[in-house]
C-alpha cells in the first residue's frame, strides 16, 4: 500500500512538473484569445475539426514555447524564488538536448497542421506567437531592453490573429483591435508582476522596467499604461463589438485602472499584485464579453 502510494505521488509529481514546463495554464489562455478571435470573424462555420485543430495547434505552440523559454532559462531561474522550483533547475526533469527536438517537433506540427487543415495565413501567425515568445522575448530581449516584454507581448496578439485567419484570411477591424488590446495588455500586466518581484529580477540581473528606472516611476508607468489599455478596448464597440464586451470593457478597464492608480500612489508589493490580479479580471471580462456577444448573433 505505502509503494502503491508513493507511487502514485511520483506520478503526480511528474505530471505537475510536465504541466509547468510547457506553461499549459498559460497556453490555455492564449489557446482562448485564439478562439475569441474565430468568434468575432465574420465568415464560415469552420466546424469542429478545424475549431479543435486551431485550438491544439495554439496549445501545442505554445506549449513548446513555453518549455523552451524554461530550458533556455534554467541557469537565471535559480536565482529567482518564483522560478526555483522549476524542473529543470531542481531535476526532476533533465536538462537534456532531446527537450529541444521534442519543442521544435511541437512546433513544426502544430503548425503544419494549421496550414494543411486550415490556411497558410492562420499557421503564419501561430508561428509568429511562438517565435516572439521563445527566440525574440526569450533569447533576444529579455536579458538586453526592459522592452522586453512589450515585444514579446505580441506573442498573444497574434494568437488572436491566428484565430481570426482561419475564418477569413483577410482580416477585419474587430479582431485587429483585439489583438492591438492584447499587445497593450502584456505591459501593464507583467509590470505590476515585476515590481512585485523587483529584487528578484534585479538580482538575476534581468532589466525588466522596474529595475531599470525604479519602483516608483515603473508603477507610474503601469498606470498611464492602463489608462491607455482601457480606452483602447472601448474601440471594439465602434467596429461590431456588442453590449456585454462593452460592458465587460467598461467595468474591468475601470477596476483595472483604479488598481493601478493604487500602485502608483502606493508602490508597494500588495498594490503591485492588486493592480496584477485586476489585469486578469479585465482580459477575463474582455474574452467572455466577446465571446458571448458573437454567440448570441
Amino acid at each position: 500500500m505505502n509503494e502503491k502510494s508513493a507511487s502514485t505521488r511520483t506520478v503526480m509529481r511528474t505530471a505537475r512538473d510536465i504541466v509547468g514546463l510547457f506553461k499549459l495554464r498559460i497556453g490555455f489562455m492564449i489557446m482562448l484569445t485564439a478562439l475569441v478571435g474565430l468568434a468575432v470573424t465574420s465568415g464560415p462555420s469552420l466546424g469542429w475539426p478545424k475549431l479543435l485543430t486551431l485550438a491544439l495547434a495554439v496549445l501545442v505552440s505554445s506549449a513548446s514555447a513555453g518549455a523552451f523559454n524554461q530550458y533556455h532559462e534554467h541557469e537565471s531561474d535559480r536565482l529567482m524564488a518564483r522560478t526555483r522550483g522549476r524542473a529543470f533547475v531542481t531535476g526532476a526533469l533533465p536538462h537534456t538536448p532531446a527537450w529541444l527536438l521534442l519543442m521544435a517537433v511541437m512546433l513544426i506540427v502544430a503548425v503544419a497542421t494549421t496550414a494543411w487543415v486550415l490556411n497558410p495565413v492562420s499557421a503564419a501567425f501561430v508561428f509568429l506567437g511562438a517565435f516572439f515568445y521563445a527566440i525574440v522575448y526569450t533569447v533576444w530581449l529579455k536579458r538586453r531592453s526592459w522592452l522586453n516584454i512589450v515585444v514579446g507581448g505580441l506573442a498573444g496578439s497574434f494568437a488572436v490573429l491566428a484565430g481570426a485567419a482561419a475564418v477569413n484570411p483577410q482580416l477585419g477591424a474587430l479582431p485587429v483591435l483585439l489583438a492591438v488590446v492584447l499587445f497593450l495588455w502584456t505591459p501593464p500586466h507583467f509590470w505590476s508582476l515585476a515590481i512585485a518581484n523587483q529584487a528578484e529580477y534585479a538580482a538575476a540581473g534581468i532589466p525588466m522596467l522596474p529595475v531599470v528606472v525604479g519602483i516608483a516611476r515603473a508603477a507610474h508607468v503601469v498606470f498611464w499604461s492602463t489608462v491607455a489599455l482601457a480606452l483602447t478596448a472601448l474601440l471594439p464597440g465602434l467596429f461590431g463589438a456588442g453590449p456585454v464586451y462593452l460592458a465587460g470593457a467598461f467595468l474591468g478597464g475601470g477596476y483595472f485602472v483604479y488598481k493601478a492608480w493604487l500602485l502608483a500612489q502606493a508602490p508597494s508589493r500588495n498594490t503591485a499584485m492588486g493592480a496584477f490580479f485586476a489585469s486578469l479580471i479585465q482580459l477575463s471580462l474582455l474574452l467572455v464579453g466577446a465571446t458571448f456577444d458573437s454567440l448570441s448573433l
